[in-house]
């Protein structure tokens, strides 16, 4: 048994992590990248059971205005729609292999309040996390969102 078998699933997960890749599968298996490909992002889990996730699509366009919470109305919803934000709580099911997390703030408002079951697993020092279908891109489709620590 290697270092991280031995490991906690609570000690393997906190941390600060970067994206890799956030992919979702339709029901034929086809995949997509919500974001794109190269779509950025961080996920943080805390010790004391706190969690944030933050991804993005690269290549935003900035508010003609610089204002931080104004700008064209065009321009805000383009922003939003290539952002996805959530932060909350989270408890672990070691045994199942699987995070619960509890969605506090979101900038998706159907996720305020929510709670949502994540599988985890671990390949090659990345994070895997996958979810039950979610409706995305107008169908339910299987995501996957891999990282690495920061």
């Amino acid at each position: 048994m290697n270092t991280t078998e031995q490991m906690t699933l609570k000690q393997q997960l906190v941390g600060s992590w970067r994206l890799v890749s956030y992919k979702v599968y339709d029901r034929n298996g086809k995949v997509t990248y919500p974001l794109g490909e190269d779509a950025q992002g961080m996920a943080i889990y805390s010790e004391n059971g706190h969690m944030s996730v933050q991804i993005m699509s690269t290549g935003r366009l900035s508010y003609a205005g610089g204002g931080l919470h104004s700008g064209p109305e065009k321009a805000v919803a383009a922003a939003a729609n290539g952002y996805l934000a959530y932060s909350g709580s989270y408890q672990i099911d070691p045994e199942n292999w699987t995070i619960e997390q509890d969605m506090i703030v979101s900038l998706n408002p159907n996720w305020e309040g929510d709670k949502q079951p994540r599988y985890v697993r671990f390949d090659d020092q990345k994070l895997i996390i996958s979810s039950e279908p979610v409706f995305i891109q107008g169908e339910h489709q299987n995501t996957e969102i891999v990282w690495e620590r920061a």
